[in-house]
């Protein structure tokens, strides 16, 4: 099985990042082919990237640094779910992928997005997917796009995906397992 971290971008008061995260690891749970983590930016709150060494050399002094190091260089693929903030994804999920270079290379991504609006977050797609690339992770074309979110919340808040959304999921998690597989023996051939 692979390691797959779902990481949740959003860390405001009130966000709903983390409960459309969470459905997504219960859907990539149903999808048997990984060990999944949820990874929530807000809990794990990075401090604004303060480290005096590039991250390119890979020497950490601060030990949030070497925590978030560690999570991200066992992976094998992602999930990022982000909102979209002023036609981009979150800073703080910007700050979370500049700390490190090395941990994110070579490996797969889907992008689930959402948004209250009917655009479901593909601008903020548009911004991470061209970061992505810079890191050397493979953004997959298969992803999740959340419109009008609050329409899938119940009372009790919890998310709950269509049938359009959880199919869209299935391909996403079939594509990540397929490109894992791949881009493991890239990873390994240096």
């Amino acid at each position: 099985m692979f390691k797959l971290k779902v990481i949740s971008s959003t860390v405001r008061p009130g966000r709903k990042g983390p409960v459309i995260a969470k459905w997504i690891v219960d859907e990539a749970a149903k999808h048997g082919g990984f060990e999944v983590e949820f990874l929530d930016l807000g809990e794990i709150n990075l401090p604004l990237m303060n480290e005096a060494i590039h991250p390119v050399m890979k020497q950490y002094e601060h030990e949030h640094t070497k925590q978030w190091s560690a999570k991200i260089e066992e992976a094998d693929a992602f999930v990022f779910v982000t909102a979209e903030y002023d036609y981009s994804y979150p800073a703080s999920l910007k700050n979370a992928l500049e700390y490190l270079v090395h941990e994110w290379a070579y490996k797969p991504a889907g992008i689930v997005s959402y948004s209250a609006g009917p655009f479901a977050g593909v601008r903020a797609v548009m911004s991470l997917k061209s970061d992505l690339l810079s890191l050397k992770t493979v953004s997959l074309s298969e992803m999740v796009n959340i419109p009008l979110y609050n329409q899938y919340l119940t009372e009790e808040g919890v998310f709950v995906g269509d049938e359009k959304l959880t199919a869209a999921s299935k391909i996403m998690f079939n594509q990540l397992a397929r490109y894992a597989k791949g881009l493991k023996i890239i990873k390994e051939d240096k």
